[in-house]
């Protein structure tokens, strides 16, 4: 007859709940926000003709060296954000996909902060193509908001933040 060899006498560690539905679309949202945000940083660096256009138009009485250190702060500063905002696309769906409520409360602060670089966004000259990369960013930050913060969700980031023993 098999006999289990004797252990401490405590069972088997407690199984993470499965992350409900929401939580699943949110980190799927957080990943395709990663992705447009890339097709951003690669559209900075093809539309480098673009950004010079843009800002040509914006203040016609600009140098030509002007122009070009506007242009070459504008994709530097542009690709710099644009890499960061991967990151942290990707670390908030690490985070929230595990059911960190820090990660509820960051990933808002985060929405707050692009939505108030979409609106800075409108206001400084830019190709076209890129504000509407921008817009689809932050829908998918809006998206991700709703999603995380209904009830369904915040059960699971109840259960995710209980101690285990």
């Amino acid at each position: 007859m098999y006999q289990p060899y004797p252990t401490s006498g405590q069972g088997p560690p407690p199984q993470r709940p499965e992350p409900p539905r929401p939580v699943r679309t949110a980190v799927k949202l957080m990943y395709t926000g990663a992705a447009l945000s890339a097709v951003g940083v690669v559209l900075e660096l093809v539309a480098i003709g673009s950004v010079r256009n843009a800002i040509k138009k914006a203040d016609p009485s600009l140098t030509s060296a002007q122009i070009h250190n506007a242009e070459v702060f504008g994709v530097a500063f542009a690709v710099i954000i644009g890499l960061i905002g991967i990151g942290l696309w990707v670390w908030m769906a690490w985070a929230n996909g595990r059911g960190k409520s820090w990660a509820r409360v960051v990933a808002s602060v985060l929405f707050g902060l692009n939505t108030v670089f979409l609106l800075l966004a409108f206001a400084r000259p830019h190709v076209g193509i890129g504000l509407i990369l921008d817009l689809l960013v932050w829908l998918c930050g809006l998206g991700t908001i709703i999603m995380i913060w209904n009830k369904e969700s915040s059960g699971y980031y109840q259960a995710m933040s209980q101690p285990r023993y």
